[in-house]
């Protein structure tokens, strides 16, 4: 489930929490790392579990309208496709879905104005009306539905984001990448697989790169390795970073470049050209404005300096990234 990209971005929140508290104990910090990483996939369970309540938002608001004193035609005869689609009736009864749902105590039932709100916003949208207006009846029709909701109403609402804010100190920074694994879900199973708990690693996955190291084993050691040479990498941002004030750099970007840099020392197999564009990509979403070439100057100042003192050495074969 979690491959090396948000891997990375994991093990510089841990670190970056580390020293913004000054802790920089190592075993506390692999154990709120292992706790991200499980809430990631606690996150797309929760999110998976979504698809039920908000149907029955939808049936229940038919049955209202169902009810009233002199209904339209169309209120006693409405279209209940949307609320009889085959992927909320078959992960109603799934039982290993329903069975984490307990396990980690998570349910809808305390957001119906959320769900409502939602359902507004999706039947007002023509992919929706295409939806209801079409003769196709079909699992992979219906899936196909909640993965352009899950894609287009959930990655960036900033009502869920404030819901997420207040179960868990991780789902935020988790949701567009847990909305990616429930539309891969629904995609799996509009083939006619059942719904599964993925892998928490992708190193866990039967697919996948030839040559994939543990995930587990990579961000542990990042993780271990970027508080154990703290110090050292960030005296090193400091020396290099020209026409900065060493008193105000932004600690983000310290801890970007150090964490990049314990990964290029300390993991021969993966290139130093991947390490150093995945930490200035982190940096776009993590830092000021001018982050992104702050961490790609000093990074590659530094990277100059190590390989000309012989310290990097990367084998031949880069299959690891």
């Amino acid at each position: 489930m979690l491959n090396r990209s948000i891997l990375r971005i994991k093990a510089f929140e841990t670190v970056y929490s580390s020293v913004l508290s000054g802790d920089k104990s190592i075993p506390s910090a692999l154990q709120r790392l292992d706790e991200s990483c499980e809430a990631t996939r606690e996150l797309f369970v929760f999110l998976c579990g979504m698809v039920v309540p908000l149907t029955a938002v939808a049936f229940e608001r038919i049955e209202v309208l169902r009810a009233k004193f002199n209904p339209t035609e169309e209120e006693r005869n409405p279209n209940m496709k949307f609320c009889q689609n085959r992927l909320a009736a078959l992960l109603d009864e799934d039982p290993d879905l329903n069975k984490l749902l307990k396990k980690y105590s998570l349910s809808w039932e305390q957001y119906d104005i959320f769900l409502k709100k939602l359902l507004d916003s999706v039947t007002a949208k023509q992919y929706y009306i295409d939806y209801m207006s079409s003769p196709e009846a079909s699992l992979a029709e219906d899936c196909r539905l909640f993965t352009r909701i899950f894609d287009e109403e959930l990655s960036d609402n900033r009502d869920l984001e404030a819901i997420l804010e207040d179960m868990s100190l991780y789902w935020n920074d988790d949701l567009s990448y847990a909305v990616h694994c429930c539309c891969r879900s629904f995609a799996d199973i509009a083939k006619g697989k059942m719904w599964t708990l993925p892998p928490l690693y992708a190193s866990q996955m039967k697919v996948g790169r030839p040559g994939l190291g543990d995930d587990r084993a990579f961000v542990r050691k990042l993780v271990e390795s970027s508080l154990a040479n703290y110090e050292k990498y960030s005296e090193m941002v400091c020396a290099n970073a020209r026409g900065w004030d060493a008193d105000r750099l932004f600690l983000v970007d310290v801890v970007l470049v150090s964490v990049a840099l314990a990964e290029i020392l300390h993991f021969p197999s993966i290139p130093v050209n991947v390490s150093m564009n995945e930490y200035v990509e982190i940096s776009k979403y993590y830092g000021t404005p001018k982050s992104r070439a702050f961490v790609n100057g000093v990074l590659d100042r530094i990277v100059k300096q190590l390989d000309a003192e012989g310290a990097i050495n990367k084998t031949v074969q880069n299959l690891n990234v």
